[in-house]
């Protein structure tokens, strides 16, 4: 099918402050899909760490880029904005679905700056920070990742 590259955007985590839970949750959700995580990182909130991270990560063939944090609106939130300065297209569908699926679930959901974009040759998806938010996110979107990694990599696709 295609690989996976999962990165924690969290200062906290990435100083050794804070445990990572949103990654090891993302692995164990994309085990359960039989999706290969090939590559996992945990970078600071940093718009250049996470440019080099997802870029290094699709160098090196990750057809899917997950990244829980940094979506909120805190000021140290910019995962959005470092993928939106590499990106070829964002994909709004994800964002938009992942947020009114959410709101069913929190009225905190409306705060999430969520989103899916292509990168180099990755479908990278921006989600939540909190763990079960990520694995619940993904599983709103799951149906199109594959058609859109296909899409996203150049590959042949049946529709």
């Amino acid at each position: 099918m295609f690989t996976v590259g999962i990165i924690t955007v969290s200062d906290r985590a990435s100083a050794g402050e804070y445990e990572d839970h949103g990654g090891p949750a993302l692995r164990a959700a994309c085990q359960e899909r039989n999706w290969e995580v090939q590559a996992e990182a945990v970078v600071p909130d940093d718009l250049e760490r996470i440019r080099k991270t997802i870029r290094a990560f699709s160098a090196q063939g990750c057809g899917l880029i997950l990244t829980t944090g940094g979506t909120g609106i805190a000021e140290r939130d910019v995962t959005p904005e470092a993928i939106r300065g590499i990106m070829r297209v964002e994909i709004p569908g994800f964002g938009e679905t992942m947020r009114m699926r959410s709101l069913e679930i929190t009225p905190n959901a409306i705060l999430s700056r969520s989103l899916a974009a292509v990168v180099d040759s990755s479908l990278v998806i921006a989600l939540p920070g909190k763990p079960s938010g990520a694995v619940e996110c993904l599983g709103f979107v799951e149906g199109a990742i594959p058609h859109s990694v296909k899409l996203a990599r150049k590959e042949p696709t049946s529709c």
